[in-house]
């Protein structure tokens, strides 16, 4: 930050402890893209306050320290407990490998952050299948790739917690972006299966939507917006601590704001023999979202169509004539 102002990141990591300071001691995590930007906010928060980090990032091809290498040291600097991790999330057995380093250097894994990515956008009419495939892969499938590892040591310790980091491209949509928004909007489809999944295994799932100023984001933002990373890094490390009860949720984040995106349900419009015109007459009834509703699961969607063809079989009883007495 300018004006020699530290993150909110950097300055836990000299901090004073507070008595009701959220603590993450004995547990162990796995950040991907860590080398710089949201990732190294996130790893360095979590360390700050005692967690034993992994720092992933592939490397950079370059001489010198990785950049997972440079965080890692500098947690260690502060204090801190971390190694570096060099491998790429664009295959299963990177993605074992990593999962697999973590487990061999600090015996357990309780926390995983995916949030590598990158992005290489394109208007939609000039999209090459090699760089729709190249997003999917880093983003979704590199997800899965650590998930896949970590969901079995995670539940066999009976605990864990995960976030996948997803996006207002794929959640609100954004020009030049299909690639991108549909990786980030398949990792929302990944948060809440797992998140159901998880559930008796004590495992928590959740997906975070961060807004801030990195790298990936420097040409899609104005000069005069100031996002600070650091201001995010809380949001994602608090749904990854064990005392956060929720699971299945996606958050927002950015600039010191936090909010929950959430899936809701038009009341809508039902006529048991739905017909084409039918659907026309009453699209903006069905359209509206007064008095909307938040389906947790397809169950109760189901419910809810349920009761609306109730409602109007009762409606349509007490309408009927009645014969002569």
């Amino acid at each position: 930050m300018s004006g020699g102002q530290q993150s909110p990141a950097a300055r836990a990591l000299g901090a004073t402890s507070r008595t009701d300071q959220l603590r993450y001691d004995g547990r162990v995590a796995v950040v991907t893209g860590a080398g710089s930007g949201l990732g190294r906010e996130y790893a360095r928060l979590l360390a700050s306050r005692g967690a034993w980090v992994l720092v992933n990032n592939r490397a950079a091809g370059s001489s010198g320290p990785s950049p997972a290498e440079l965080v890692a040291a500098q947690i260690r600097d502060a204090g801190g407990e971390a190694v570096a991790d060099n491998h790429s999330v664009e295959s299963a057995g990177a993605g074992k490998a990593i999962v697999d380093h973590a487990l061999h250097a600090f015996g357990r894994l309780d926390i995983l952050i995916n949030n590598a990515g990158g992005v290489s956008d394109k208007s939609f009419r000039n999209m090459a299948a090699e760089t729709f495939e190249r997003v999917i892969g880093v983003h979704l499938l590199g997800a899965f790739y650590l998930a896949s590892p970590a969901w079995s040591a995670m539940r066999e310790q009976g605990y864990g917690r995960i976030l996948n980091v997803t996006s207002a491209a794929g959640l609100l949509g954004n020009f030049g972006q299909s690639n991108y928004g549909a990786a980030k909007m398949g990792l929302v489809g990944l948060t809440k299966v797992l998140a159901v999944e998880g559930r008796k295994h004590n495992i928590h799932v959740n997906a975070l939507a961060p807004m801030a100023r990195t790298k990936m984001t420097e040409s899609l933002l104005d000069e005069d917006v100031h996002l600070d990373p650091g201001q995010v890094a809380p949001v994602a490390c608090y749904l990854v601590h064990q005392n956060c009860p929720a699971t299945g949720q996606i958050y927002s984040a950015g600039g010191g704001r936090l909010a929950r995106y959430f899936v809701g349900l038009t009341r809508g419009y039902y006529e048991h023999d739905l017909d084409l015109e039918s659907v026309r007459d009453h699209f903006d009834l069905a359209s509206s979202n007064d008095d909307y509703l938040e389906p947790r699961a397809p169950e109760e969607e189901m419910a809810i169509i349920v009761k609306a063809a109730e409602s109007a079989r009762a409606c349509a009883a007490q309408r009927a004539p009645t014969g002569p007495a």
